[in-house]
């Protein structure tokens, strides 16, 4: 198969998805349907939507769900932090994801700007 499974940005994030999914065991069960089962959603919802994005066939579409894409990585993160907040996760369990987690941001943010024309942030960005 070609297309986005050879997408690096694609790859990173089927291996950030991977990484949330081991932590589950590591969650309480009282969370089981409420935090786990979310950030599963989010993090599984990161190389989909690359994916989506990349067969729609426009640069439009394609920047779209690159957006929706880096915003369920904002939500994965948000959740990764708040499970350690509140004790369901050590620190140490997520430092790996998290570093994942920032550098397939920047390459989301590049792939934007690439799409966009422009950089993120600057006038005339589509954010």
């Amino acid at each position: 198969m070609t297309g986005y499974v050879e997408l690096k940005v694609w790859g990173k994030a089927m291996d950030f998805a991977a990484a949330i999914y081991s932590l589950a065991p590591s969650m309480p069960k009282s969370e089981l349907y409420g935090m786990t089962s979310q950030m599963q959603r989010a993090a599984a919802s990161v190389p989909a939507n690359i994916a989506e994005g990349y067969q729609r066939g426009t640069r439009k579409d394609y920047a779209r769900f690159i957006s929706i894409a880096r915003g369920s990585l904002a939500e994965t993160e948000t959740f990764l932090r708040l499970a350690t907040r509140v004790g369901h996760l050590t620190p140490e369990a997520t430092t790996a994801p998290l570093a994942m987690a920032d550098e397939l941001s920047r390459m989301l943010t590049r792939l934007k700007e690439k799409l966009d024309g422009h950089p993120l942030g600057q006038p005339g960005a589509a954010s």
